[in-house]
């Protein structure tokens, strides 16, 4: 028996779509359990807390020390965990190697977390918070950091045409990131294919999942870009960085230009400078 099938019993949910690096199906099965976020692979089991950022280039993988574990694209299934303030209660189980594509955002997997009713006492052990204002930069990534009641997110975003400068802004509510971030797809631009087919990236690029620009706009094939979609999908992917390690914190975070390898190292020097601290819920 599958762990994903094994993981698909009363109130687990089992999603399936195509890998978009590797190419080929992949299924993910989702359930509420006790205890801490986790990731079940081939008989090995982990939590969040034993997994780290093995890789960060146009998706991210979490792996564990001994590489028993290792799984690719996981960024917008953990947006969909910290849109949703869920960080803990949740077993993730998968046989593949990369989660499911599945709608190019978060908006699926938010939805089968919704179905799973995780408990707030499960959804919320201890509070991630930003304890002090100051601004940490990775090569031309600049991320800002104040001290602030609630959850206040923003990303400033600039790229070629035709994007150009966006930019989208979260307050913490669930409701609003299911509705106006979550569906944001992920993105690039067609004359970018090649040289991420060499890297290992973009095997199978599903056109009604991912938006991908020509000089003119989306490509054939492609829905058209929706306004500011690429800043809200730069959000969504900010969200999910911040989940792998705990958050969204209650304060306030402007990221300009983020990616997700500036990100995962801005957050492990704000945890070292104490910019970032955990506190009772």
């Amino acid at each position: 028996m599958s762990a994903v099938h094994a993981a698909s019993g009363p109130g687990a949910r089992v999603l399936r779509g195509v890998a978009l690096h590797r190419g080929g199906p992949a299924t993910v099965g989702l359930e509420a359990v006790a205890g801490p976020i986790t990731i079940a692979q081939r008989g090995a089991e982990a939590s969040l807390a034993e997994l780290h950022v093995a890789r960060a280039d146009r998706g991210v993988t979490l792996a564990s020390i001994d590489d028993r574990i290792r799984v690719d694209l996981v960024e917008h299934l953990f947006a969909a965990l910290g849109g949703l303030g869920v960080s803990s209660g949740v077993r993730i189980t998968i046989d593949d190697d990369e989660l499911p594509l599945l709608d190019g955002g978060a908006r699926r997997f938010a939805e089968a977390i919704l179905a799973l009713d995780v408990t707030a006492e499960e959804a919320a052990p201890r509070t991630l918070v930003v304890t002090r204002n100051a601004s940490i930069s990775r090569g031309n990534a600049v991320y800002d950091f104040a001290r602030d009641p609630g959850v206040a997110l923003r990303v400033d975003v600039e790229f070629r045409a035709p994007v150009g400068r966006e930019t989208a802004a979260w307050a913490g509510d669930a409701r609003d990131f299911v509705e106006r971030i979550a569906p944001a797809r992920t993105f690039g631009w067609a004359d970018e294919h090649a040289a991420l087919l060499a890297s290992g990236r973009a095997a199978a690029v599903d056109l009604d999942a991912v938006l991908v620009y020509g000089d003119g706009g989306a490509i054939a094939g492609c829905r058209p870009a929706e306004e500011g979609e690429a800043a809200r999908h730069k959000l969504l992917d900010l969200i999910g960085d911040l989940a792998i390690h705990g958050g969204p914190p209650r304060g306030s975070i402007t990221a300009q230009r983020p990616g997700h390898a500036a990100t995962h190292a801005v957050i492990a020097e704000a945890f070292a400078l104490g910019v970032l601290a955990w506190s009772p819920a």
